[in-house]
């Protein structure tokens, strides 16, 4: 069996085909992959890490406004899906998969007009261009958000699920916690603003330090590295209290968030598979700067379920952050019930049903 896969630019279309990749490995040593993306994505530094064949692509998306970059962009595509056919037809795979980002663009279509069973992997409740110019040409359509159904034409789509929710299911909370520095007794949130950290998210939990250090629960605060020195020095002056732990990065985000209680975040789709994937409660801050602001939606989708609660960036105070951690957190009703509610949206089992779509098509 061999599998090509594409997807790029961010983690969130990275991580969900490497955990795709994980789990067809677990389940067919015999398995034979090649990962196409671009060289100054993020993919091509993750990608080789996992010892995975990587080839790249040039390729950049287009501009919202008239630009004659645009022009440049549909001649990078069509020289993208001549490169892309190339190296397909030497690796002659079974099916291609792509997870999303510009380069799935040329990689997915050129793999459609060579007769290839192809899937595009929609993490968000909102599509972007890419794959909503690919659903056109794709044996499948697979989606995270039922939300998203109503983009694509009815009789591709199949609900999967996002892979990276697999990957967080079975992870020891308890080692979690103490590798953060944590009690494993008094109950936890956690505060993240992404791998980059988030400047609103930042000053707002600032002045809230000061707050959390009466509490009767934990905070631990990942910053991001960009901005930790900056926030370490602001809580040194507030006076470092000992239930909130500051740092730049998580690397074992599965086990740390198996050990968390709340958490505050961004609403990113993989972040939300994983919340939902482990039962975890949240307060949501959506990103107002991303495509169609997908992340709103994204939250919304949670929060109609009574599995999350939405905090827009512009009402985002520290007394509000402070008020909505104290509103679930301490009180143990809402606490159980948004618990339920957010594993009820989980799908531990993405990952499989996934490679279960896979498997149908190359029959």
């Amino acid at each position: 069996m061999k599998i090509a896969v594409s997807g790029g630019g961010t983690g969130g279309h990275i991580y969900p085909a490497l955990a795709l990749i994980r789990e067809i490995q677990k389940e067919n040593n015999q398995a034979e992959f090649l990962y196409i993306g671009t060289n100054n994505g993020l993919e091509s530094k993750l990608v080789p890490r996992e010892n995975i064949s990587f080839k790249s692509i040039h390729i950049t998306g287009f501009k919202r406004k008239l630009s004659f970059e645009n022009v440049k962009t549909i001649w990078r595509f069509l020289k993208g899906v001549r490169d892309s056919k190339k190296i397909l037809k030497e690796f002659k795979p079974d099916i291609v998969i792509g997870t999303g980002g510009y380069v799935c663009g040329p990689v997915v279509y050129a793999a459609a007009k060579l007769h290839i069973p192809t899937i595009i992997h929609e993490q968000n409740s909102v599509p972007g261009l890419t794959n909503k110019f690919l659903s056109r040409y794709v044996s499948k359509i697979a989606i995270c958000f039922d939300e998203a159904k109503e983009f694509f034409p009815k009789d591709k789509v199949v609900f999967t699920g996002n892979p990276r929710a697999s990957e967080v299911i079975g992870t020891d909370g308890i080692k979690g916690r103490l590798s953060a520095g944590l009690s494993t007794t008094e109950p936890c949130v956690l505060i993240v603003g992404g791998s980059r950290g988030a400047r609103p998210i930042n000053e707002a939990v600032i002045k809230a330090i000061s707050e959390f250090a009466g509490k009767p629960y934990q905070v631990l605060y990942v910053t991001g590295e960009v901005h930790y020195e900056d926030v370490k020095k602001e809580a040194e002056l507030i006076g470092s209290p000992k239930n909130v732990v500051i740092k730049p990065f998580i690397h074992n985000m599965p086990e740390v968030l198996a050990g968390t209680d709340l958490v505050v975040a961004r609403a990113g789709a993989t972040t939300l598979a994983e919340l939902t994937s482990l039962g975890i409660p949240s307060i949501l801050i959506p990103s107002p700067y991303v495509t169609n602001n997908h992340q709103e939606k994204n939250a919304r989708s949670l929060s109609s379920h009574g599995a999350a609660q939405v905090l827009l960036e512009k009402d985002l105070t520290s007394v509000a952050l402070v008020k909505e951690i104290d509103r679930i957190l301490l009180n143990k009703d809402i606490l159980k019930e948004m618990k339920q509610k957010s594993r009820e949206m989980g799908v531990p089992d993405s990952a499989v049903r996934l490679y279960k779509v896979m498997r149908n098509l190359m029959k």
